[in-house]
């Protein structure tokens, strides 16, 4: 039983973290990333598609991300949808290459990027936190229905408190990590 209650709190603090570090790879660095485009939906024959089902998307150079519709009545629909994303980036088209290309960011959008990133791993940690508040919670559940001993329910507590601190330490890793990619010219 404990055993199970600790194995649900890893999972699913292990999914607190792939959000976070999946969040964080759609935030716009200096080079450019195809995860800045992930996200976005395109009108196509009457549903929204997401881009990389109607286009192939590549990176040009470490600057600039090109985007090949598979049908050329696409590039129109494409470039708005570009354009009324939250991307902050204008697209060029040439004929039937749609091509983003990264401008330099400022210190200031940089640093605003930064407490950005540091806001995200604290919503992470938020979450780890709630974890282990429903993993600790059950097991007091199972103290009280005399299921398992006052011994146990400490080990317990100390193993989940040491998950916890685990998955907290892969939340700063990742929003350090983010700060100094961020950070570095």
């Amino acid at each position: 039983m404990i055993n199970d209650i600790k194995n649900d709190a890893q999972t699913r603090m292990g999914k607190s973290i792939d959000a976070l570090k999946h969040d964080l790879t759609r935030l716009r660095t200096g080079r450019a990333s195809t995860a800045l485009v992930d996200n976005i939906k395109v009108p196509y024959y009457g549903s929204d598609m997401p881009l990389n089902q109607v286009a192939s998307v590549a990176l040009g150079d470490s600057r600039s991300i090109i985007i090949t519709p598979f049908e050329k009545s696409l590039v129109a629909v494409i470039e708005k949808a570009l354009m009324a994303s939250d991307i902050g980036i204008t697209p060029t088209t040439a004929g039937t290459v749609i091509r983003l290309n990264m401008p330099p960011l400022t210190e200031e959008r940089r640093r605003e990027l930064a407490k950005h990133v540091g806001h995200e791993g604290e919503n992470a940690k938020i979450a780890i936190r709630n974890i282990r508040r429903d993993a600790l919670q059950q097991v007091k559940d199972l103290l009280k229905e005399k299921q398992i001993t006052e011994d146990e329910e400490r080990k317990a507590d100390d193993e989940i408190q040491k998950l916890t601190d685990r998955f907290v330490k892969d939340v700063d890793a990742a929003v350090k990590h983010k700060e100094d990619e961020l950070l570095s010219i």
